[in-house]
């Protein structure tokens, strides 16, 4: 098995596309296409049906995949225990942390920590997807959610505050005509990240209309903030985004959790240690910032 062409045929078996595995692997689309060609020669065999709607597992992909995972797998292994064995506070530390995480002085916390730590390199991918811990694609991540169910080591920092929030321009607009369930009024939906039915329903507005999707915390606040609409936002929003007024007959609420998450293999390495310690203080410092009226 040729190794090196192994996580090319991965990355483009679980997006389906040579663009979007190269997105995922930060390499060229060119790239991307010739290891999975190369691999296919040294087999002798196709391991995609290349289709107009993208790439699709032959057979010989399908079976190709739990072994093509296994090898990954014991990879992946190897080289946490190998690095779980560094006792130095030095090296590279992959941290991953939610674009809506504005309005709580994370660059602060970082700033502190390079001035303790100055030999820690921190790679920080500030995204909203979910990263798998135990395929090794963050060392660190950060998180809201209400549970983590992962297999790995989770570290519950602090639950932060929600409301239905909206400009004081939208409120004035349309409030004295909107019906006693919402009627009239709208809202700026979280996109694949939440169940629309399900949130609308348990608000205090369950026949506002949806009218947008949007996958961006930040660009939602800002869209609340022009009078777009309404949306479930968490507290700390407002302290960078002031415009934010909470909706009439509406309170806040207590909302997930942050939680910082490692893998089990890399919890006693020091750089590792050391930058889940540091954040978890930093956040909890600032714990008035996250909860608001309810701290």
């Amino acid at each position: 098995m040729d190794w090196a062409k192994i996580p090319y045929f991965l990355a483009v078996a679980r997006t389906g596309s040579l663009r979007a595995a190269a997105l995922q692997l930060k390499v060229s689309h060119a790239t991307v296409d010739r290891n999975i060609r190369g691999l296919e020669d040294d087999y002798g065999i196709r391991l995609f049906d290349r289709t107009i709607g993208g790439l699709d597992l032959s057979d010989a992909g399908e079976a190709l995949i739990p072994l093509a995972e296994e090898a990954e797998s014991a990879l992946i292994a190897g080289r946490r225990r190998v690095t779980g064995l560094d006792h130095e506070a030095r090296g590279t530390v992959r941290l991953s942390i939610p674009s809506g995480l504005m309005g709580v002085e994370l660059a602060a916390i970082l700033a502190e920590f390079e001035q303790v730590y100055p030999e820690i390199e921190l790679r920080i991918a500030v995204t909203n997807r979910v990263e798998n811990i135990n395929r090794s694609e963050a060392d660190v991540s950060l998180r809201f959610a209400h549970q983590v169910d992962d297999d790995v080591v989770g570290r519950k920092v602090l639950q932060y505050a929600g409301g239905v929030f909206a400009s004081q321009a939208y409120i004035d607009r349309v409030w004295s005509n909107a019906g006693p369930h919402g009627e009239g009024l709208q809202w700026i939906g979280w996109g694949d990240t939440a169940k629309v039915p399900d949130w609308v329903k348990a608000s205090p507005f369950p026949k506002a209309r949806v009218r947008y999707s949007v996958g961006s915390p930040t660009l939602i606040a800002q869209m609340v903030a022009a009078g777009m609409g309404m949306s479930n936002l968490p507290w700390f929003s407002t302290n960078w985004i002031p415009e934010l007024t909470l909706m009439p007959g509406t309170t806040p609420y207590l909302d997930r959790s942050v939680w910082l998450l490692m893998h089990s293999d890399l919890r006693r390495t020091t750089r590792v240690r050391v930058l889940v310690d540091h954040l978890a203080a930093g956040l909890k410092a600032r714990r008035q910032l996250f909860l608001g009226p309810l701290a």
